[in-house]
């Protein structure tokens, strides 16, 4: 069949390299798609990032099926306009999908279904959170209530860092949220709407510079390990946090299909959902895809279970020089070819002198090993094989891991 992807950032890198692997995909096509991927498949940059310019898109390569990667086309309502024309596509409707695209929304559903959650107010201002701060004490959590790339969310560790942070966040409605200690964990499953199928859990580390420390980013790493949960972590998951919300959107009218990821946060009386985002997480994909053993084509249409390789895999994401700020573009990338891991492309872009930066996070050098300790050594030892100008990247992906075994 004809496959097409849309997106292009290392999510959409790593599903092309796995879909590429599959007997059932004929062509793959993707949407903007990036220089990673046009070397395994043809990349179609879109009139415009209005839902319609995928559907001509997809038309003309007549795609059999579609995967949508980012956030963005879901909330705009690409699966609804996909399915009205009878085309297959994988991916929640614009209505389900407003479980990411609002943390209001979001926060107040979790409620209503049940399931377990930090305690949260909504502001409609920043002087009506201000307000909020001190029932909540501090540390808090402040979050953006749209799509805000993963960077809406601000730990105050005290009134004054929060007083900067509502400052700083997007005008509209603002959720304050107590903060929870424990560890994270990124919980994804793919959904027809009846039949749930779980993945691998993994780890994401979202701020910025090791132990946790600086702003938070769209996603600096992660690491895929099939001790990150035991059976019985995983059954509680599934049975308290992931089928009651499938339940609840089918109750409310609004089905949920495709990818659900869940971003929990283990506690000592158990799991929490922090957010729910509508698609596969990144850097959390390029790990799984990198784990993941089977044909993905038959996982998401057959609704065949995924075998898992028993070795943990490591994504170590390579960002621009000043990110998460205003990052530089147009720097040289030298020594993907030699790192000896897959290297999924995220900002890069083709200039005169080649393969060069063209956004924020720039690669997510992956690689797997014999254990954990061996995959964490092998993904940074490929990451000393590339090099830009102003690379910046954590030096302790997965040593989370490494403490609890």
């Amino acid at each position: 069949m004809n496959v097409l992807v849309i997106g292009g950032g290392g999510r959409e890198h790593a599903l092309a390299w796995r879909l590429r692997r599959s007997p059932q995909v004929k062509q793959l096509f993707a949407a903007p798609g990036n220089p990673g991927i046009a070397g395994i498949g043809q990349c179609i940059k879109p009139a415009s990032v209005d839902p319609d310019s995928y559907l001509q898109i997809a038309r003309s390569v007549e795609a059999d099926l579609t995967i949508v990667g980012p956030e963005a086309p879901l909330a705009a309502g690409v699966v609804d306009l996909f399915r009205g024309q009878r085309r297959r596509i994988i991916g929640p409707t614009r209505q389900a999908a407003q479980l990411e695209a609002s943390k209001v929304f979001s926060k107040q559903f979790m409620l209503r279904a049940g399931v377990p959650t930090p305690r949260a107010a909504t502001a409609r201002t920043p002087e009506e959170a201000k307000k909020n701060l001190d029932e909540f004490g501090f540390p808090v959590v402040l979050k953006a209530d749209g799509l805000a790339a993963g960077k809406g969310v601000i730990i105050a560790e005290d009134k004054t860092q929060a007083l900067a942070a509502l400052a700083s966040l997007p005008v509209g409605q603002i959720v304050v949220e107590e903060f929870l200690a424990g560890e994270e964990v990124s919980f994804i499953v793919f959904t027809d709407g009846d039949k749930v199928i779980p993945l691998e859990a993994t780890q994401d580390h979202k701020a910025i510079g090791d132990g946790d420390q600086g702003p938070n980013t769209g996603g600096m790493g992660a690491y895929c390990d099939g001790r990150i949960l035991s059976p019985e972590q995983t059954q509680s998951i599934l049975g308290e946090i992931i089928h009651p919300t499938l339940e609840q959107m089918k109750a409310d009218g609004t089905p949920y299909t495709g990818f659900l990821y869940a971003g929990l946060m283990m506690t000592s009386s158990g799991p929490k959902v922090l957010e729910y985002n509508a698609r596969l997480g990144d850097p959390e994909t390029q790990a799984l895809m990198h784990r993941l053993d089977s044909d993905l084509v038959a996982v998401l249409l057959d609704g065949h279970k995924p075998q898992w390789r028993p070795e943990p895999s490591v994504c170590v994401v390579v960002a621009a020089h000043d990110y998460p700020r205003e990052v530089r573009t147009g720097d040289r990338i030298t020594g993907i070819e030699n790192s000896g891991a897959e290297v999924f492309q995220a900002g890069t872009r083709i200039g005169p002198n080649g393969l060069e930066t063209a956004g924020g996070r720039v690669l997510g050098v992956t690689a797997s090993g014999k254990d954990l300790q061996g995959a964490i050594d092998n993904a940074y030892a490929a990451v000393e094989h590339i090099h830009f100008d102003g690379m910046k990247y954590r030096k302790d992906i997965g040593r989370k891991g490494l403490k609890r075994w």
